[in-house]
């Protein structure tokens, strides 16, 4: 399918999980961002309140945790990873209160399990077969919303785990795309150079990061680039959805003679 792997040609395709391998239609992601706020507004109502303080009131716990959230979004585009436990901390603190971290990563695991979250078309059959064929496999996420191990169950029941050799989730680490460190933690677990490494996603953070990395190439992948207003406000500011890229497709089954021409 791909022609030659030896050590001169691509021999590990990474891959970013949302809107790449699995998503939401439009209107089913903008709700389950809200049900992630009204779950962080829930665990800021129930925690107790710091330092014999007053509690704000459930309009003000939102907000809070809207702006620590908008802020985690901002700094996982420069590379830094302020996951789901840190931001309630964080909203906690700006609100007077002393939330339970666990409490909220346990509502969202709980969240994730009930979101009826659907695979690309087409990707796991692709995904096999390249597998089979003899690359190497790996998924690099920002997980900012939700920790990676409550993604685990989903990418189980779609049958992923079993043609990925690695998972890379950014909240489990210091770093998230564009930084090359979240990319070299993946060619790091599979022993994998950056110019035998091809990186496939649907933003800017893919692209950009694939270059920061220097990998072999980054590839555009256009097919779900259909966002709830929420995600696209916060993930993908005007233009990060179609960054200048030199190898792009719309549907998977492309994606096997595009990597032909990657060399």
């Amino acid at each position: 399918m791909t022609g030659d792997l030896s050590s001169d040609h691509p021999r590990l395709l990474s891959l970013d999980l949302w809107h790449t391998l699995v998503y939401l239609e439009p209107e089913a992601e903008e709700a389950y961002m809200r049900a992630q706020l009204d779950l962080a507004e829930a665990v800021l109502a129930a925690a107790p309140v710091s330092g014999g303080g007053e509690r704000s009131g459930r309009e003000g716990l939102r907000t809070a945790f809207e702006e620590v959230y908008a802020a985690a979004v901002a700094a996982s585009q420069e590379g830094r990873s302020v996951p789901p436990s840190v931001q309630i901390l964080l909203a906690g603190a700006r609100t007077g209160t002393l939330p339970d971290p666990q409490a909220y990563v346990e509502g969202l695991r709980a969240l994730v399990a009930r979101t009826e979250f659907r695979p690309a078309p087409g990707a796991l059959d692709v995904v096999r077969a390249l597998h089979d064929e003899g690359w190497a496999t790996a998924v690099v996420s920002n997980t900012v919303g939700e920790p990676g191990e409550a993604l685990r169950p989903v990418v189980h029941r779609m049958g992923l785990d079993g043609v990925v050799d690695a998972w890379v989730f950014s909240d489990e680490g210091e770093w998230t795309k564009p930084s090359p460190e979240i990319f070299q933690e993946a060619l790091h677990r599979l022993g994998v150079g950056p110019a035998q490494t091809v990186h496939v996603g649907d933003g800017w953070v893919d692209i950009e990061g694939a270059r920061r990395a220097g990998l072999r190439a980054g590839v555009l992948y256009t097919g779900l680039q259909r966002y709830g207003r929420r995600y696209r406000e916060l993930f993908l500011p005007e233009g990060w959805s179609e960054p200048e890229a030199d190898y792009r497709f719309q549907s998977w089954p492309e994606l096997p003679g595009l990597l032909t021409r990657i060399r």
